[in-house]
């Protein structure tokens, strides 16, 4: 296992911010831990590069103990914090050639990690003249320096605008062919883009570990919403099958939930039908991460 993290509990004076969490996690993962602020996403990543260490339990990366062998995880690591921290005086190539001789790696290596982070246009220039999109990039640049196995990301697209996204969601996804990403967010779409499984943590626990299609698949309810030519009482709406619970939204339109895997469109359409209403609208809406986290931790 890359990550396998065992009974890992961590207090800070009365506060329980992790309660005996485990997991694991395969080379070739990429990971997405979410969870509310304040739920312990970031006290465990800060164990996992041993920045802090566990009142109890085990955390293991790549086999080595983040206690008892903290020199080699952290060898083994590429570490994004959310807040970045850089060199601002630095240029971009002169802070990159700084860690690679603290990591002593090759210079050839700084060339590569520009190109694959998109910052060659930008290596020339001090990061206090970046934007902040371009900070990230360093950061990340950095963390892939010195070609960690594993990559811990907290909040990698913080401050990029739509088309970096893009560009380094698919750097992410590339990199995570070959490695093992554990990626912290709040932005939803980026976990729906990037990551295949999905670790939830609420309260100190994990509340959800899934493969991202399968936590959707097992949350999904499937909603219509449909507005029909004129009112019509609840109890006829309620005789629609498969029907769990439905919302007169505004006026003649309804909001119907089922539970089941079978389309229900053309159901609510012979239902129209048989009682002499017209379907003015009639559209299928499923539930997305955003709304499965905040069932989930609500």
């Amino acid at each position: 296992m890359s990550i396998e993290v065992t009974a890992i509990s961590k207090s800070y004076g009365a506060q329980l911010a992790l309660d005996s969490i485990s997991f694991s996690v395969q080379k070739g993962e990429i990971v997405g831990f979410l969870g509310p602020n304040g739920a312990g996403k970031s006290t465990l990543m800060k164990i996992l590069t041993t920045y802090l260490a566990a009142d109890s339990g085990t955390a293991f990366i790549n086999g080595q103990n983040v206690v008892s062998n903290p020199k080699a995880v952290q060898r083994s690591i590429g570490y994004l914090p959310e807040h970045n921290p850089l060199y601002l005086d630095l240029y971009v190539r002169e802070y990159l050639a700084f860690n690679a001789k603290v990591y002593d790696v090759p210079k050839s290596r700084i060339d590569e990690v520009i190109a694959l982070t998109g910052l060659t246009t930008q290596s020339h220039k001090k990061i206090s003249q970046l934007s902040k999109g371009y900070r990230q990039r360093v950061g990340l640049a950095n963390a892939l320096l010195h070609n960690p196995d594993v990559l811990i990301l907290d909040e990698p697209t913080t401050g990029l605008d739509p088309n970096q996204l893009i560009e380094i969601r698919n750097t992410i996804k590339n990199v995570g062919k070959d490695k093992t990403v554990f990626l912290s967010t709040h932005i939803m779409q980026e976990v729906e883009a990037i990551c295949d499984r999905v670790l939830i943590i609420h309260k100190g626990k994990i509340v959800a570990d899934k493969k991202l299609d399968s936590l959707i698949a097992e949350n999904q309810e499937q909603v219509i919403e449909v507005a029909f030519d004129y009112k019509i009482e609840e109890q006829a709406v309620a005789k629609i099958p498969h029907l769990v619970s439905f919302i007169n939204t505004h006026d003649t339109t309804w909001e119907l939930v089922f539970k089941t895997n079978q389309d229900m469109r053309p159901s609510v359409f012979d239902f129209a039908t048989a009682n002499g209403l017209k379907t003015l609208q009639l559209n299928q809406k499923n539930k997305n991460l955003e709304a499965i986290f905040r069932e989930i931790t609500k």
